[in-house]
């Protein structure tokens, strides 16, 4: 299982860190929660601004669904050379596992748009992984 869920493309690092969210959290939903952070860190000389993302995610069953949207969690963030982003949002999963990654498109302030991979990263029910 891939644990590094760092990429960088186009002069921004993608930094994924997934967490499970115990059923207790989540009242009258028999699905798998999982919360994920995510950074963004602009490597580059220019400032860029996230357009939109798009997400690809499959489940233990092989299920696959695409999730499309602008910005992320309500922003379109504009980083200054240097600067980063950082925020949470989640994925309920009708398997014990799965995986998601995608890619954001991003434009500079010269018009020119261009994609970020987001690396693939694992979304684990913690008594999956102890054998529980």
């Amino acid at each position: 299982m891939n644990t590094n869920n760092k990429k960088i493309s186009n002069d921004v690092m993608v930094e994924v860190v997934p967490e499970y969210i115990s059923p207790e959290r989540v009242q009258g939903d028999s699905r798998n929660f999982f919360a994920y952070t995510v950074t963004l860190t602009n490597l580059g000389q220019k400032q860029v601004q996230l357009l939109s993302r798009h997400w690809i995610i499959i489940n233990a069953d092989g299920i696959r669904e695409e999730v499309r949207g602008d910005g992320v969690v309500g922003f379109t963030p504009k980083l200054l050379p240097g600067q980063s982003f950082t925020y949470t949002s989640n994925c309920p999963m009708d398997t014990e596992w799965g995986t998601m990654e995608g890619e954001y498109t991003f434009i500079t302030d010269e018009g020119v748009f261009f994609q970020v991979e987001i690396p693939r990263f694992y979304l684990v029910v913690p008594t999956l992984l102890s054998g529980q």
